[in-house]
């Protein structure tokens, strides 16, 4: 406690005297003379304080001071008067000592204590004010200051630009002419100047040059990083105390030096420094937590600008690899439209084959196809006779030999195709040359181009189909003889499906509307894609303007609305905040409106969707878009949770009224979920979470409704994630094992083979069929993982030896993987197991998804004996030019055509059945008709010419393989 003496006889000294002092010496004027006194006081604001007149004795003064720690202080006698007092507000205590030559009387006692009372707190009240006043003003200036920070981070400004004028902020609270701003990577240990302003030292920063650790081994600089804290006090001092050497390259030394890392959580990323040349001691404390606080809002902005200009990069980016998708998705389209044009093709030819009365007709329609794809206005089709003596022309149509007529074999064009079994393609030069050479012989008038592909009937070539030109204008490429040699193999297969055209008419017309489907939907699919693709650019260019706020709507986005929950979760943990609820709004068949009037027309109906949420909410509401026709409202309430719940339901029913968008009348309806706050909670992501969550139930029980989550919800969610848990563990554990279920003859039964069924042994359920957590798998990743036990137990079988095959299915995950094949090859050679002992079951998505990897894998795997069946055939895409390009062996008919076998026949399955068995036997493909239940599928199916079969009927799945052959029933 610092006390001071005053003198009532002295006016000029009394003037430079503090108010204390002032008001002890009026005090003093107003006793007797001889008299002296002390005053002390304790202040929440001011701390303690004393003041005295000059002769005060320390007794006097030590009187005093007990009598501010005593409560219950009392007069001591006349001569020596104690008073101690608390003021008004309670947050100061005054006591006087007054030492006196003779009692005073109390009609002069009290008039004087009221007046000492009334002066002294006054005082201190005054006192208080102007300390409140320099606070306020010290937090004004920083404040302004952290606000000035904030809008150059959010301005257009450049780098060097944003942090000059972010050093005259920091000027304006400190001395801080000389400055620096650094940032540090400490993986490479190495540092930035970003900002170098100093009175003595002239270096330049150079924002984007690197300087080692090494390069700058005695830099204060790297010290403060090394450190992680505040330093303060002359270059010399803090040298010492870090153990630093002086290095006269990294500039003069300072009076004083001040540095503040910057932290990015518990990590050292970057530092602020100040100094002075000129004043030493120039910072204080105070300097060194207002630097420190104000070095974390420039990191923020250093961030804040980092990323923009991150954002600016990866949407350039984005848009030139979404360009150049497009550009490879055209060039997919383009070559699509080629193959189905030329699908189209086959299947009229091969059509052709069933439906034409007469070889004669059949040609002639032929020619037709045939000109379609390559200029075909000079085309004959040549035939060796049975006897091989004489060359046949069935059909030939000639602008220069109207009739060509029969003749013997020779060694014309058309005989040196089919003697070498080779297409030709030949100019007039090529002919010639030819012919001087003595390998043919020209026939007919000169062609200015020739083209002929042989005619196979097995392996044996019997006949010629042959193009040729008489003008310079058409000339035939070698596009044309590939073309042309395609077709040709179908026009040979054609011949020999004369015979069958009636079990083929059928199945030919079915495969004729899927390539129509199948057609449409590319169209279709492409026009969705280049909607997307135009709606991603325009998205992406638009990102830059949507840092808090949905460009579309206007709408608070979902970084803003975290913002906002994140601080009322903080205010209602401390009990000082509102009541609230987080709503999660999804429009119903959105999709719907998006594909069938088009993006503008679903754009048109968010922005009506949002004003009219908006119109609904009360003022301290806030409506935000999170993506899509996903909304989300932060509610606040006071009368209950029953009172959010009848909010929600009138606000469906604002949301459902009629409205006119693009020139339709539309009625529009949502699902609604939401979620109550709860101290559980510990930050925003979680609330919108459970609120998602109780959406989709509400779609779950029809749409257009609300749903609140409750702890049932949140009991299935943690009952998933105890499943993954469990999956995980019986990955570990080895629970998963085949169940073999028998593929069999259908006329005697006798088995050919079994398919490994996947099952789950669960240690507390029982054993679970794939339906029970094949999805989870598929999410989590986890199902790889789990085939590869499978293939391993199967191998183990096949090496102990089995009869017939066993089939495993593999899913399109595992023909992403370069290594499939080699792996599950690998895998036989260590258990000494056959591989021609195993299938491969894939689906039609597992062929269309990398098409030359897995027809890469299919090939490896068939050269070591392991065949592919195609699952589920008939359900998905069933395009013969997969069939014709990859090695499939089995087609396994799916069990949904099967069913509509029997007693009941359905005459769309007889008619798909048909035509597969008939595809399947053209190409030479085996079939297996799958969830044969029946006797009356298994006799419908044998009379079809099916022979193989799977199913309940036939045999069961069981952990055991069965064999020998059963009884027909």
């Amino acid at each position: 406690m610092s006390t001071r003496s005053v003198s009532a006889d002295n006016p000029a000294a009394e003037s430079a005297l503090s108010p204390a002092d002032r008001i002890v010496s009026t005090l003093r004027g107003m006793l007797p003379d001889g008299a002296e006194l002390a005053v002390c006081w304790r202040d929440w604001a001011l701390g303690n304080g004393a003041a005295a007149t000059p002769s005060a004795t320390a007794v006097l003064r030590k009187r005093a001071e007990q009598a501010l720690a005593d409560t219950h202080a009392e007069h001591d006698s006349p001569e020596l008067r104690v008073h101690a007092w608390d003021n008004a507000d309670g947050n100061a205590r005054i006591a006087v000592a007054v030492s006196l030559p003779h009692p005073l009387p109390p009609a002069e006692e009290e008039p004087w204590l009221l007046l000492a009372r009334t002066l002294l707190v006054t005082s201190l009240d005054a006192a208080r004010a102007q300390a409140r006043i320099v606070s306020l003003e010290k937090s004004k200036r920083l404040q302004q200051a952290l606000y000035e920070i904030a809008d150059l981070a959010g301005a257009d400004l450049e780098m060097p630009e944003m942090l000059r004028r972010i050093h005259a902020v920091v000027n304006s609270l400190m001395y801080a002419e000389n400055c620096y701003i650094v940032l540090y990577d400490d993986q490479r240990r190495s540092v930035r100047f970003l900002y170098f302003a100093d009175q003595r030292d002239p270096y330049v920063a150079e924002p984007e040059r690197e300087f080692s650790e090494e390069e700058m081994a005695n830099s204060m600089t790297f010290a403060l990083l090394r450190h992680g804290q505040p330093l303060r006090g002359p270059s010399a001092v803090i040298r010492q105390k870090l153990g630093v050497m002086r290095d006269p390259s990294h500039g003069p030394d300072s009076l004083d030096w001040l540095g503040v890392p910057m932290r990015r959580e518990d990590r050292v990323c970057g530092a602020i420094v100040v100094q002075s040349y000129d004043a030493p001691a120039s910072y204080a404390d105070e300097d060194r937590a207002l630097l420190g606080y104000v070095a974390q809002h420039i990191l923020t902005a250093l961030d804040r600008k980092h990323a923009h200009v991150e954002l600016e990069h990866r949407v350039e980016a984005r848009t030139h690899e979404l360009q150049r998708a497009n550009r490879e998705l055209q060039a997919e389209v383009m070559e699509r439209k080629r193959a189905e044009k030329l699908q189209r093709a086959l299947f009229r030819i091969t059509d052709l084959a069933i439906t034409s009365d007469s070889l004669e007709r059949f040609y002639a329609d032929v020619h037709v196809v045939v000109d379609e794809l390559i200029n075909a206005r000079n085309f004959y089709i040549a035939l060796v006779s049975d006897d091989g003596d004489m060359l046949q022309f069935p059909y030939s149509i000639d602008e220069r030999d109207p009739m060509r007529k029969s003749r013997r074999m020779t060694n014309g064009l058309t005989e040196y195709v089919i003697a070498t079994g080779k297409p030709l393609l030949a100019d007039r030069e090529v002919i010639h040359r030819l012919a001087e050479e003595g390998k043919l012989l020209q026939h007919g008038p000169p062609a200015f181009s020739w083209l002929g592909v042989p005619l196979f009937r097995g392996e044996d070539a019997v006949g010629a189909v042959v193009v040729q030109s008489y003008s310079t204008d058409v000339t035939f490429s070698a596009h044309d003889q590939s073309l042309l040699t395609f077709v040709a193999h179908h026009i040979g297969n054609g011949l020999d499906r004369q015979r069958a055209q009636e079990r083929l008419r059928s199945a030919h017309a079915e495969l004729e509307r899927r390539v129509d489907e199948r057609t449409r939907e590319l169209a279709e699919a492409n026009h969705q894609l280049r909607a997307q693709i135009g709606e991603r650019l325009r998205a992406e260019q638009q990102l830059t303007y949507q840092a808090t706020h949905d460009a579309l709507t206007g709408l608070p986005n979902r970084p803003h609305l975290l913002d906002r929950l994140s601080a009322a979760i903080e205010r209602a943990r401390h009990g000082d905040g509102q009541a609230f609820a987080v709503l999660f709004l999804d429009l119903d068949r959105f999709k719907l409106v998006n594909d069938s009037m088009g993006h503008a027309a679903g754009d048109e109906l968010l922005v009506e969707v949002a004003r009219r949420i908006t119109m609904s909410m009360h003022g301290s509401d806030m409506v935000s878009r999170l993506g899509g026709d996903e909304f989300a409202i932060l509610v606040e309430y006071t009368d209950g949770v029953e009172n959010v719940r009848d909010h929600a339901q009138r606000l469906l029913a604002v949301l459902g009224r009629p409205m006119w968008v693009a020139g339709r009348e539309l009625f529009p309806s949502a699902s609604l979920g939401i979620a109550i706050w709860h101290p559980r909670y510990r930050n925003g992501e979680e609330l919108l979470r459970d609120a998602d969550a109780a959406m989709y139930r509400a779609k779950e029980q029809g749409r257009d409704r609300c749903a609140m989550f409750d702890e049932a919800m949140r009991e299935a969610a943690m009952q998933s994630l105890d499943l993954e848990a469990d999956l995980r563990r019986a990955i570990n554990h080895h629970d998963f094992l085949p169940f073999y279920q028998p593929i069999r003859r259908l006329d005697d039964r006798t088995i050919i083979g079994h398919e490994a069924l996947l099952r789950w042994q669960h240690d507390r359920r029982g054993l679970l069929l794939p339906s029970e957590f094949i999805e989870l798998g598929e999410d989590s990743g986890l199902i790889e993982q789990v085939d590869w036990l499978l293939y391993e137990q199967v191998v183990r079988r096949i090496a102990q030896g089995v009869e017939g095959y066993i089939s495993v299915n593999v899913s399109p995950r595992h023909f992403r993987s370069p290594d499939f094949a080699d792996r599950l090859l690998a895998m036989f050679e260590a258990h000494g197991a056959d591989p021609s002992r195993m299938r491969v079951e894939i689906t039609e998505v597992a062929l269309l998804d990398d098409a030359p990897r897995t027809l890469r894998i299919l090939r490896t795997l068939r050269q070591h004996g392991i065949l592919a069946q195609l699952d589920d055939f008939g359900t998905g895409f069933s395009a013969l030019s997969y069939l014709h390009r990859f090695p499939i062996s089995v087609l396994k008919i799916d069990r949904s055509f099967i069913a509509g076998l029997g007693s009941e026949a359905r005459p769309e399955s007889l008619a798909l059945v048909r035509a597969i068995l008939a595809l399947a036997s053209t190409l030479g493909i085996e079939t297996i008709a799958e969830g044969v239940e029946t006797d009356e599928q298994r006799h419908a199916l044998l009379e079809l010419g099916c022979e193989l079969g799977q199913g309940y009927l036939l045999g069961r799945p069981a952990a055991s393989m069965t064999g020998g052959s059963a009884d027909l029933a």
